[in-house]
C-alpha cells in the first residue's frame, strides 16, 4: 500500500512538472504571438498612411490637371476673342 502511494505521489509530482512545462512553453508561444501581431498591426498603419499619402497625391495631380486644362480653355478663348475683334 506505501509503494502505491509513493508511486502516485511520483507519477503526481512528474504530472505537475510536465504540466507546469506546458505552461512557460504557452507563455512564451502567446508572448511570441502578440508581438507578431503587434508589428504586424504597425506594418498595416504604416502602408495605411502611405496610401492616404498616396490618394492626396493623386488628388492634388488632378487638381493641377483640371486647373492647367480650365487655364488652356481661358487663354483659348480670349485669344479667339482678340483674333475675333482685330477682323
Amino acid at each position: 500500500m506505501a509503494r502505491d502511494a509513493i508511486q502516485t505521489e511520483v507519477n503526481l509530482a512528474v504530472y505537475m512538472e510536465r504540466l507546469d512545462s506546458y505552461i512557460n512553453k504557452q507563455t512564451d508561444i502567446n508572448t511570441s504571438l502578440k508581438e507578431s501581431l503587434d508589428n504586424a498591426n504597425e506594418q498595416i498603419s504604416d502602408i495605411n498612411d502611405w496610401r492616404t499619402k498616396i490618394y492626396g497625391a493623386r488628388v492634388l495631380m488632378i487638381a493641377l490637371g483640371v486647373i492647367a486644362l480650365h487655364t488652356t480653355a481661358i487663354l483659348g478663348s480670349i485669344a479667339a476673342m482678340i483674333n475675333l475683334m482685330n477682323k
